[in-house]
């Protein structure tokens, strides 16, 4: 059993404030539901339910009590005792666990304080840049941005940026080295709104490059699944506050990039608002949107603060689409209904009936590869030779 270190009481933190928030609200779940059958509902119609009355609402007010209290007695004592503890090394299987929770619910995360809550940084090597302080940069650098070209790579929803290693092997990595670039990752909530998180990255990238260790001529980025929103909406808010990382940037890659919306999502919304047509039904919905802010801005692809909002490729800046199907060749199921596992072929390349939302990417800068699904494409070996052959 190794040494026990401040990342361990912190996640202990964690989890005990998780579980005491799921605690509260599954007993508000089967409270209203309670309230639902004493009041003897009919099957379908709006829910009159609330807080139960007398001993039983006693009963239920005790509970969240008792939990609330329980939660914050362990939490004041482990708190002090964090600090005098070693850093924790990072552990991949924790990374990625973490990372997941993030995922789904990464902004109650943050609302709350929660020490799971992934704050974003910028990493080179496996090492943060720390970019409260962009200044050391250079000293964590070193030789290796010398050309004053580099490639930045954003992952997608519930991953991190450890997911770009697939069976061993970091192709991304191999692209970037290959080609002159100097590789950072970005790690993020991806719980957050994917507006909070452009923000957020546009001003990192311009603090991080003033300090860069030679004068930077080319930045490329290249994002998957909502990776690809992430820069897309970076760029947005860097215009809109008058950046000057953007004169630098050449390229941007998206791959299965949900740039129209992804259907599972809204299918759930539409799971939610069938639930609530019945009363006894109503009360589980609070469960499934507790989903993050993240997931429900993969609904349409959604950039900006105002969700419907359509913003267009950057000008000056060659874009660059890839996708994939499952199927062994092109098919409208394959493609509408099916495409990676997640994402639908015309999403992935910005492709829209509507001719004011399409992304109107030139088909000579559009891939697709056959049986491959979603998460597959990180490591596809395909998907590297295409981005070589586009970017050299």
């Amino acid at each position: 059993m190794g040494i026990i270190n401040r990342g361990h009481l912190s996640d202990l933190r964690g989890v005990t404030r998780l579980a005491v928030d799921a605690t509260l609200g599954i007993t508000d779940l089967v409270e209203k539901l309670h309230h639902t059958i004493q009041l003897a509902h009919s099957p379908v119609g709006a829910s009159r339910a609330s807080n139960t009355g007398g001993l039983t609402g006693f009963v239920y007010r005790s509970i969240r009590g008792t939990t609330r209290l329980l939660g914050r007695g362990i939490d004041a004592g482990i708190a002090p005792l964090t600090e005098l503890l070693p850093e924790a090394a990072s552990n991949v299987s924790r990374d990625a666990l973490v990372s997941a929770v993030n995922g789904v619910y990464g902004d109650h995360l943050a609302q709350t304080g929660n020490p799971l809550a992934i704050e974003m940084s910028l990493r080179y090597q496996g090492q943060s840049l720390g970019i409260e302080q962009p200044a050391a940069v250079p000293s964590i650098i070193g030789n290796a941005a010398s050309t004053g070209k580099v490639m930045l790579f954003i992952h997608g929803l519930c991953l991190n940026d450890g997911h770009w290693t697939r069976d061993g092997c970091n192709r991304a990595e191999a692209l970037a080295t290959d080609l002159g670039y100097t590789p950072l990752y970005l790690r993020y909530n991806t719980g957050l709104p994917i507006a909070n998180n452009g923000r957020d990255l546009s001003g990192i990238l311009e603090n991080i490059l003033r300090d860069w260790p030679v004068p930077v001529k080319d930045l490329t980025i290249v994002g998957h699944s909502m990776g690809g929103l992430v820069a897309r909406s970076a760029c947005h808010h860097g215009n809109m506050s008058g950046h000057d990382w953007l004169q630098f940037l050449r390229s941007l890659v998206s791959i299965g990039t949900p740039h129209l919306g992804a259907p599972l999502e809204r299918g759930s919304n539409w799971l939610d608002a069938a639930m609530e047509l019945s009363p006894y039904l109503a009360p589980f919905t609070g469960i499934a949107k507790t989903r993050s802010a993240g997931i429900n801005d993969l609904q349409h692809g959604s950039i900006t603060v105002a969700d419907q909002d359509f913003v267009a490729l950057p000008l000056g800046v060659e874009y660059y689409a890839m996708a994939a199907i499952l199927g062994k060749k092109r098919s409208r199921l394959a493609e509408r209904l099916v495409g990676d596992g997640l994402v639908p072929l015309d999403s992935a390349l910005g492709k829209s009936k509507d001719p004011g939302r399409t992304l109107a990417i030139p088909d000579n800068r559009q891939w697709v590869g056959f049986e491959t699904g979603h998460l597959e494409l990180l490591g596809c070996p395909g998907v590297y030779t295409q981005l070589r052959d586009w970017l050299e």
